[in-house]
């Protein structure tokens, strides 16, 4: 059984040194915010390895996996993508131009609006999205390994029910 001093982690150490200097100031937050942070940071390079064995950086995953995840016929309106992925139209035509011109996409006018286009995958495209992404959900699964099945239940579902707080403040809606 492990002692206090080594179940420590980043975050205590840093809560540490916070209550050291401002014992006034209530670090509870970093409790989970930092923790979250802090595994976003641990995380990250593995993820964008697994895209780059793929040929990809993660904003063109983003972008293949939206397209992919519509479902078939596997076509968006760039405004759709862009709102999707919550990025500006300038970034997302530059993200495009890169996939097309590795034939994972193509950009077509659009069927019912001739003023509009549409951003579809093609067939490598649909095959490469897929096989990132089950690649990175195996690569994430091996992250979750410490925590038993009714932990990772009980963390999801703790972090969801704090995300749809922030993301109904962020809307508008306090409740």
């Amino acid at each position: 059984m492990q002692n206090e001093q080594e179940a420590r982690d980043h975050v205590d150490r840093l809560r540490a040194q916070w209550d050291r200097e401002l014992p006034d100031l209530d670090t509870e937050p970093m409790t989970i915010l930092g923790r979250a942070y802090r595994l976003s940071n641990l995380v990250r390079p593995s993820i964008e390895e697994t895209f780059a064995s793929f040929g990809l950086d993660r904003g063109e995953f983003d972008v293949i996996s939206t397209l992919r995840r519509s479902g078939p016929p596997y076509r968006l309106t760039p405004t759709d993508l862009y709102t999707l992925l919550m990025i500006s139209s300038g970034g997302l035509t530059h993200r495009l131009d890169r996939l097309q011109k590795a034939g994972l996409i193509l950009r077509e006018r659009s069927a019912s609006d001739g003023r509009s286009s549409v951003v579809g995958l093609t067939e490598k495209g649909v095959a490469l999205a897929e096989a990132a992404f089950r690649a990175d959900m195996a690569s994430e699964a091996r992250y979750l390994e410490g925590l038993k099945p009714e932990e990772r239940a009980a963390l999801a579902a703790l972090l969801k029910t704090l995300l749809v707080s922030l993301e109904n403040r962020e809307a508008g809606n306090p409740g």
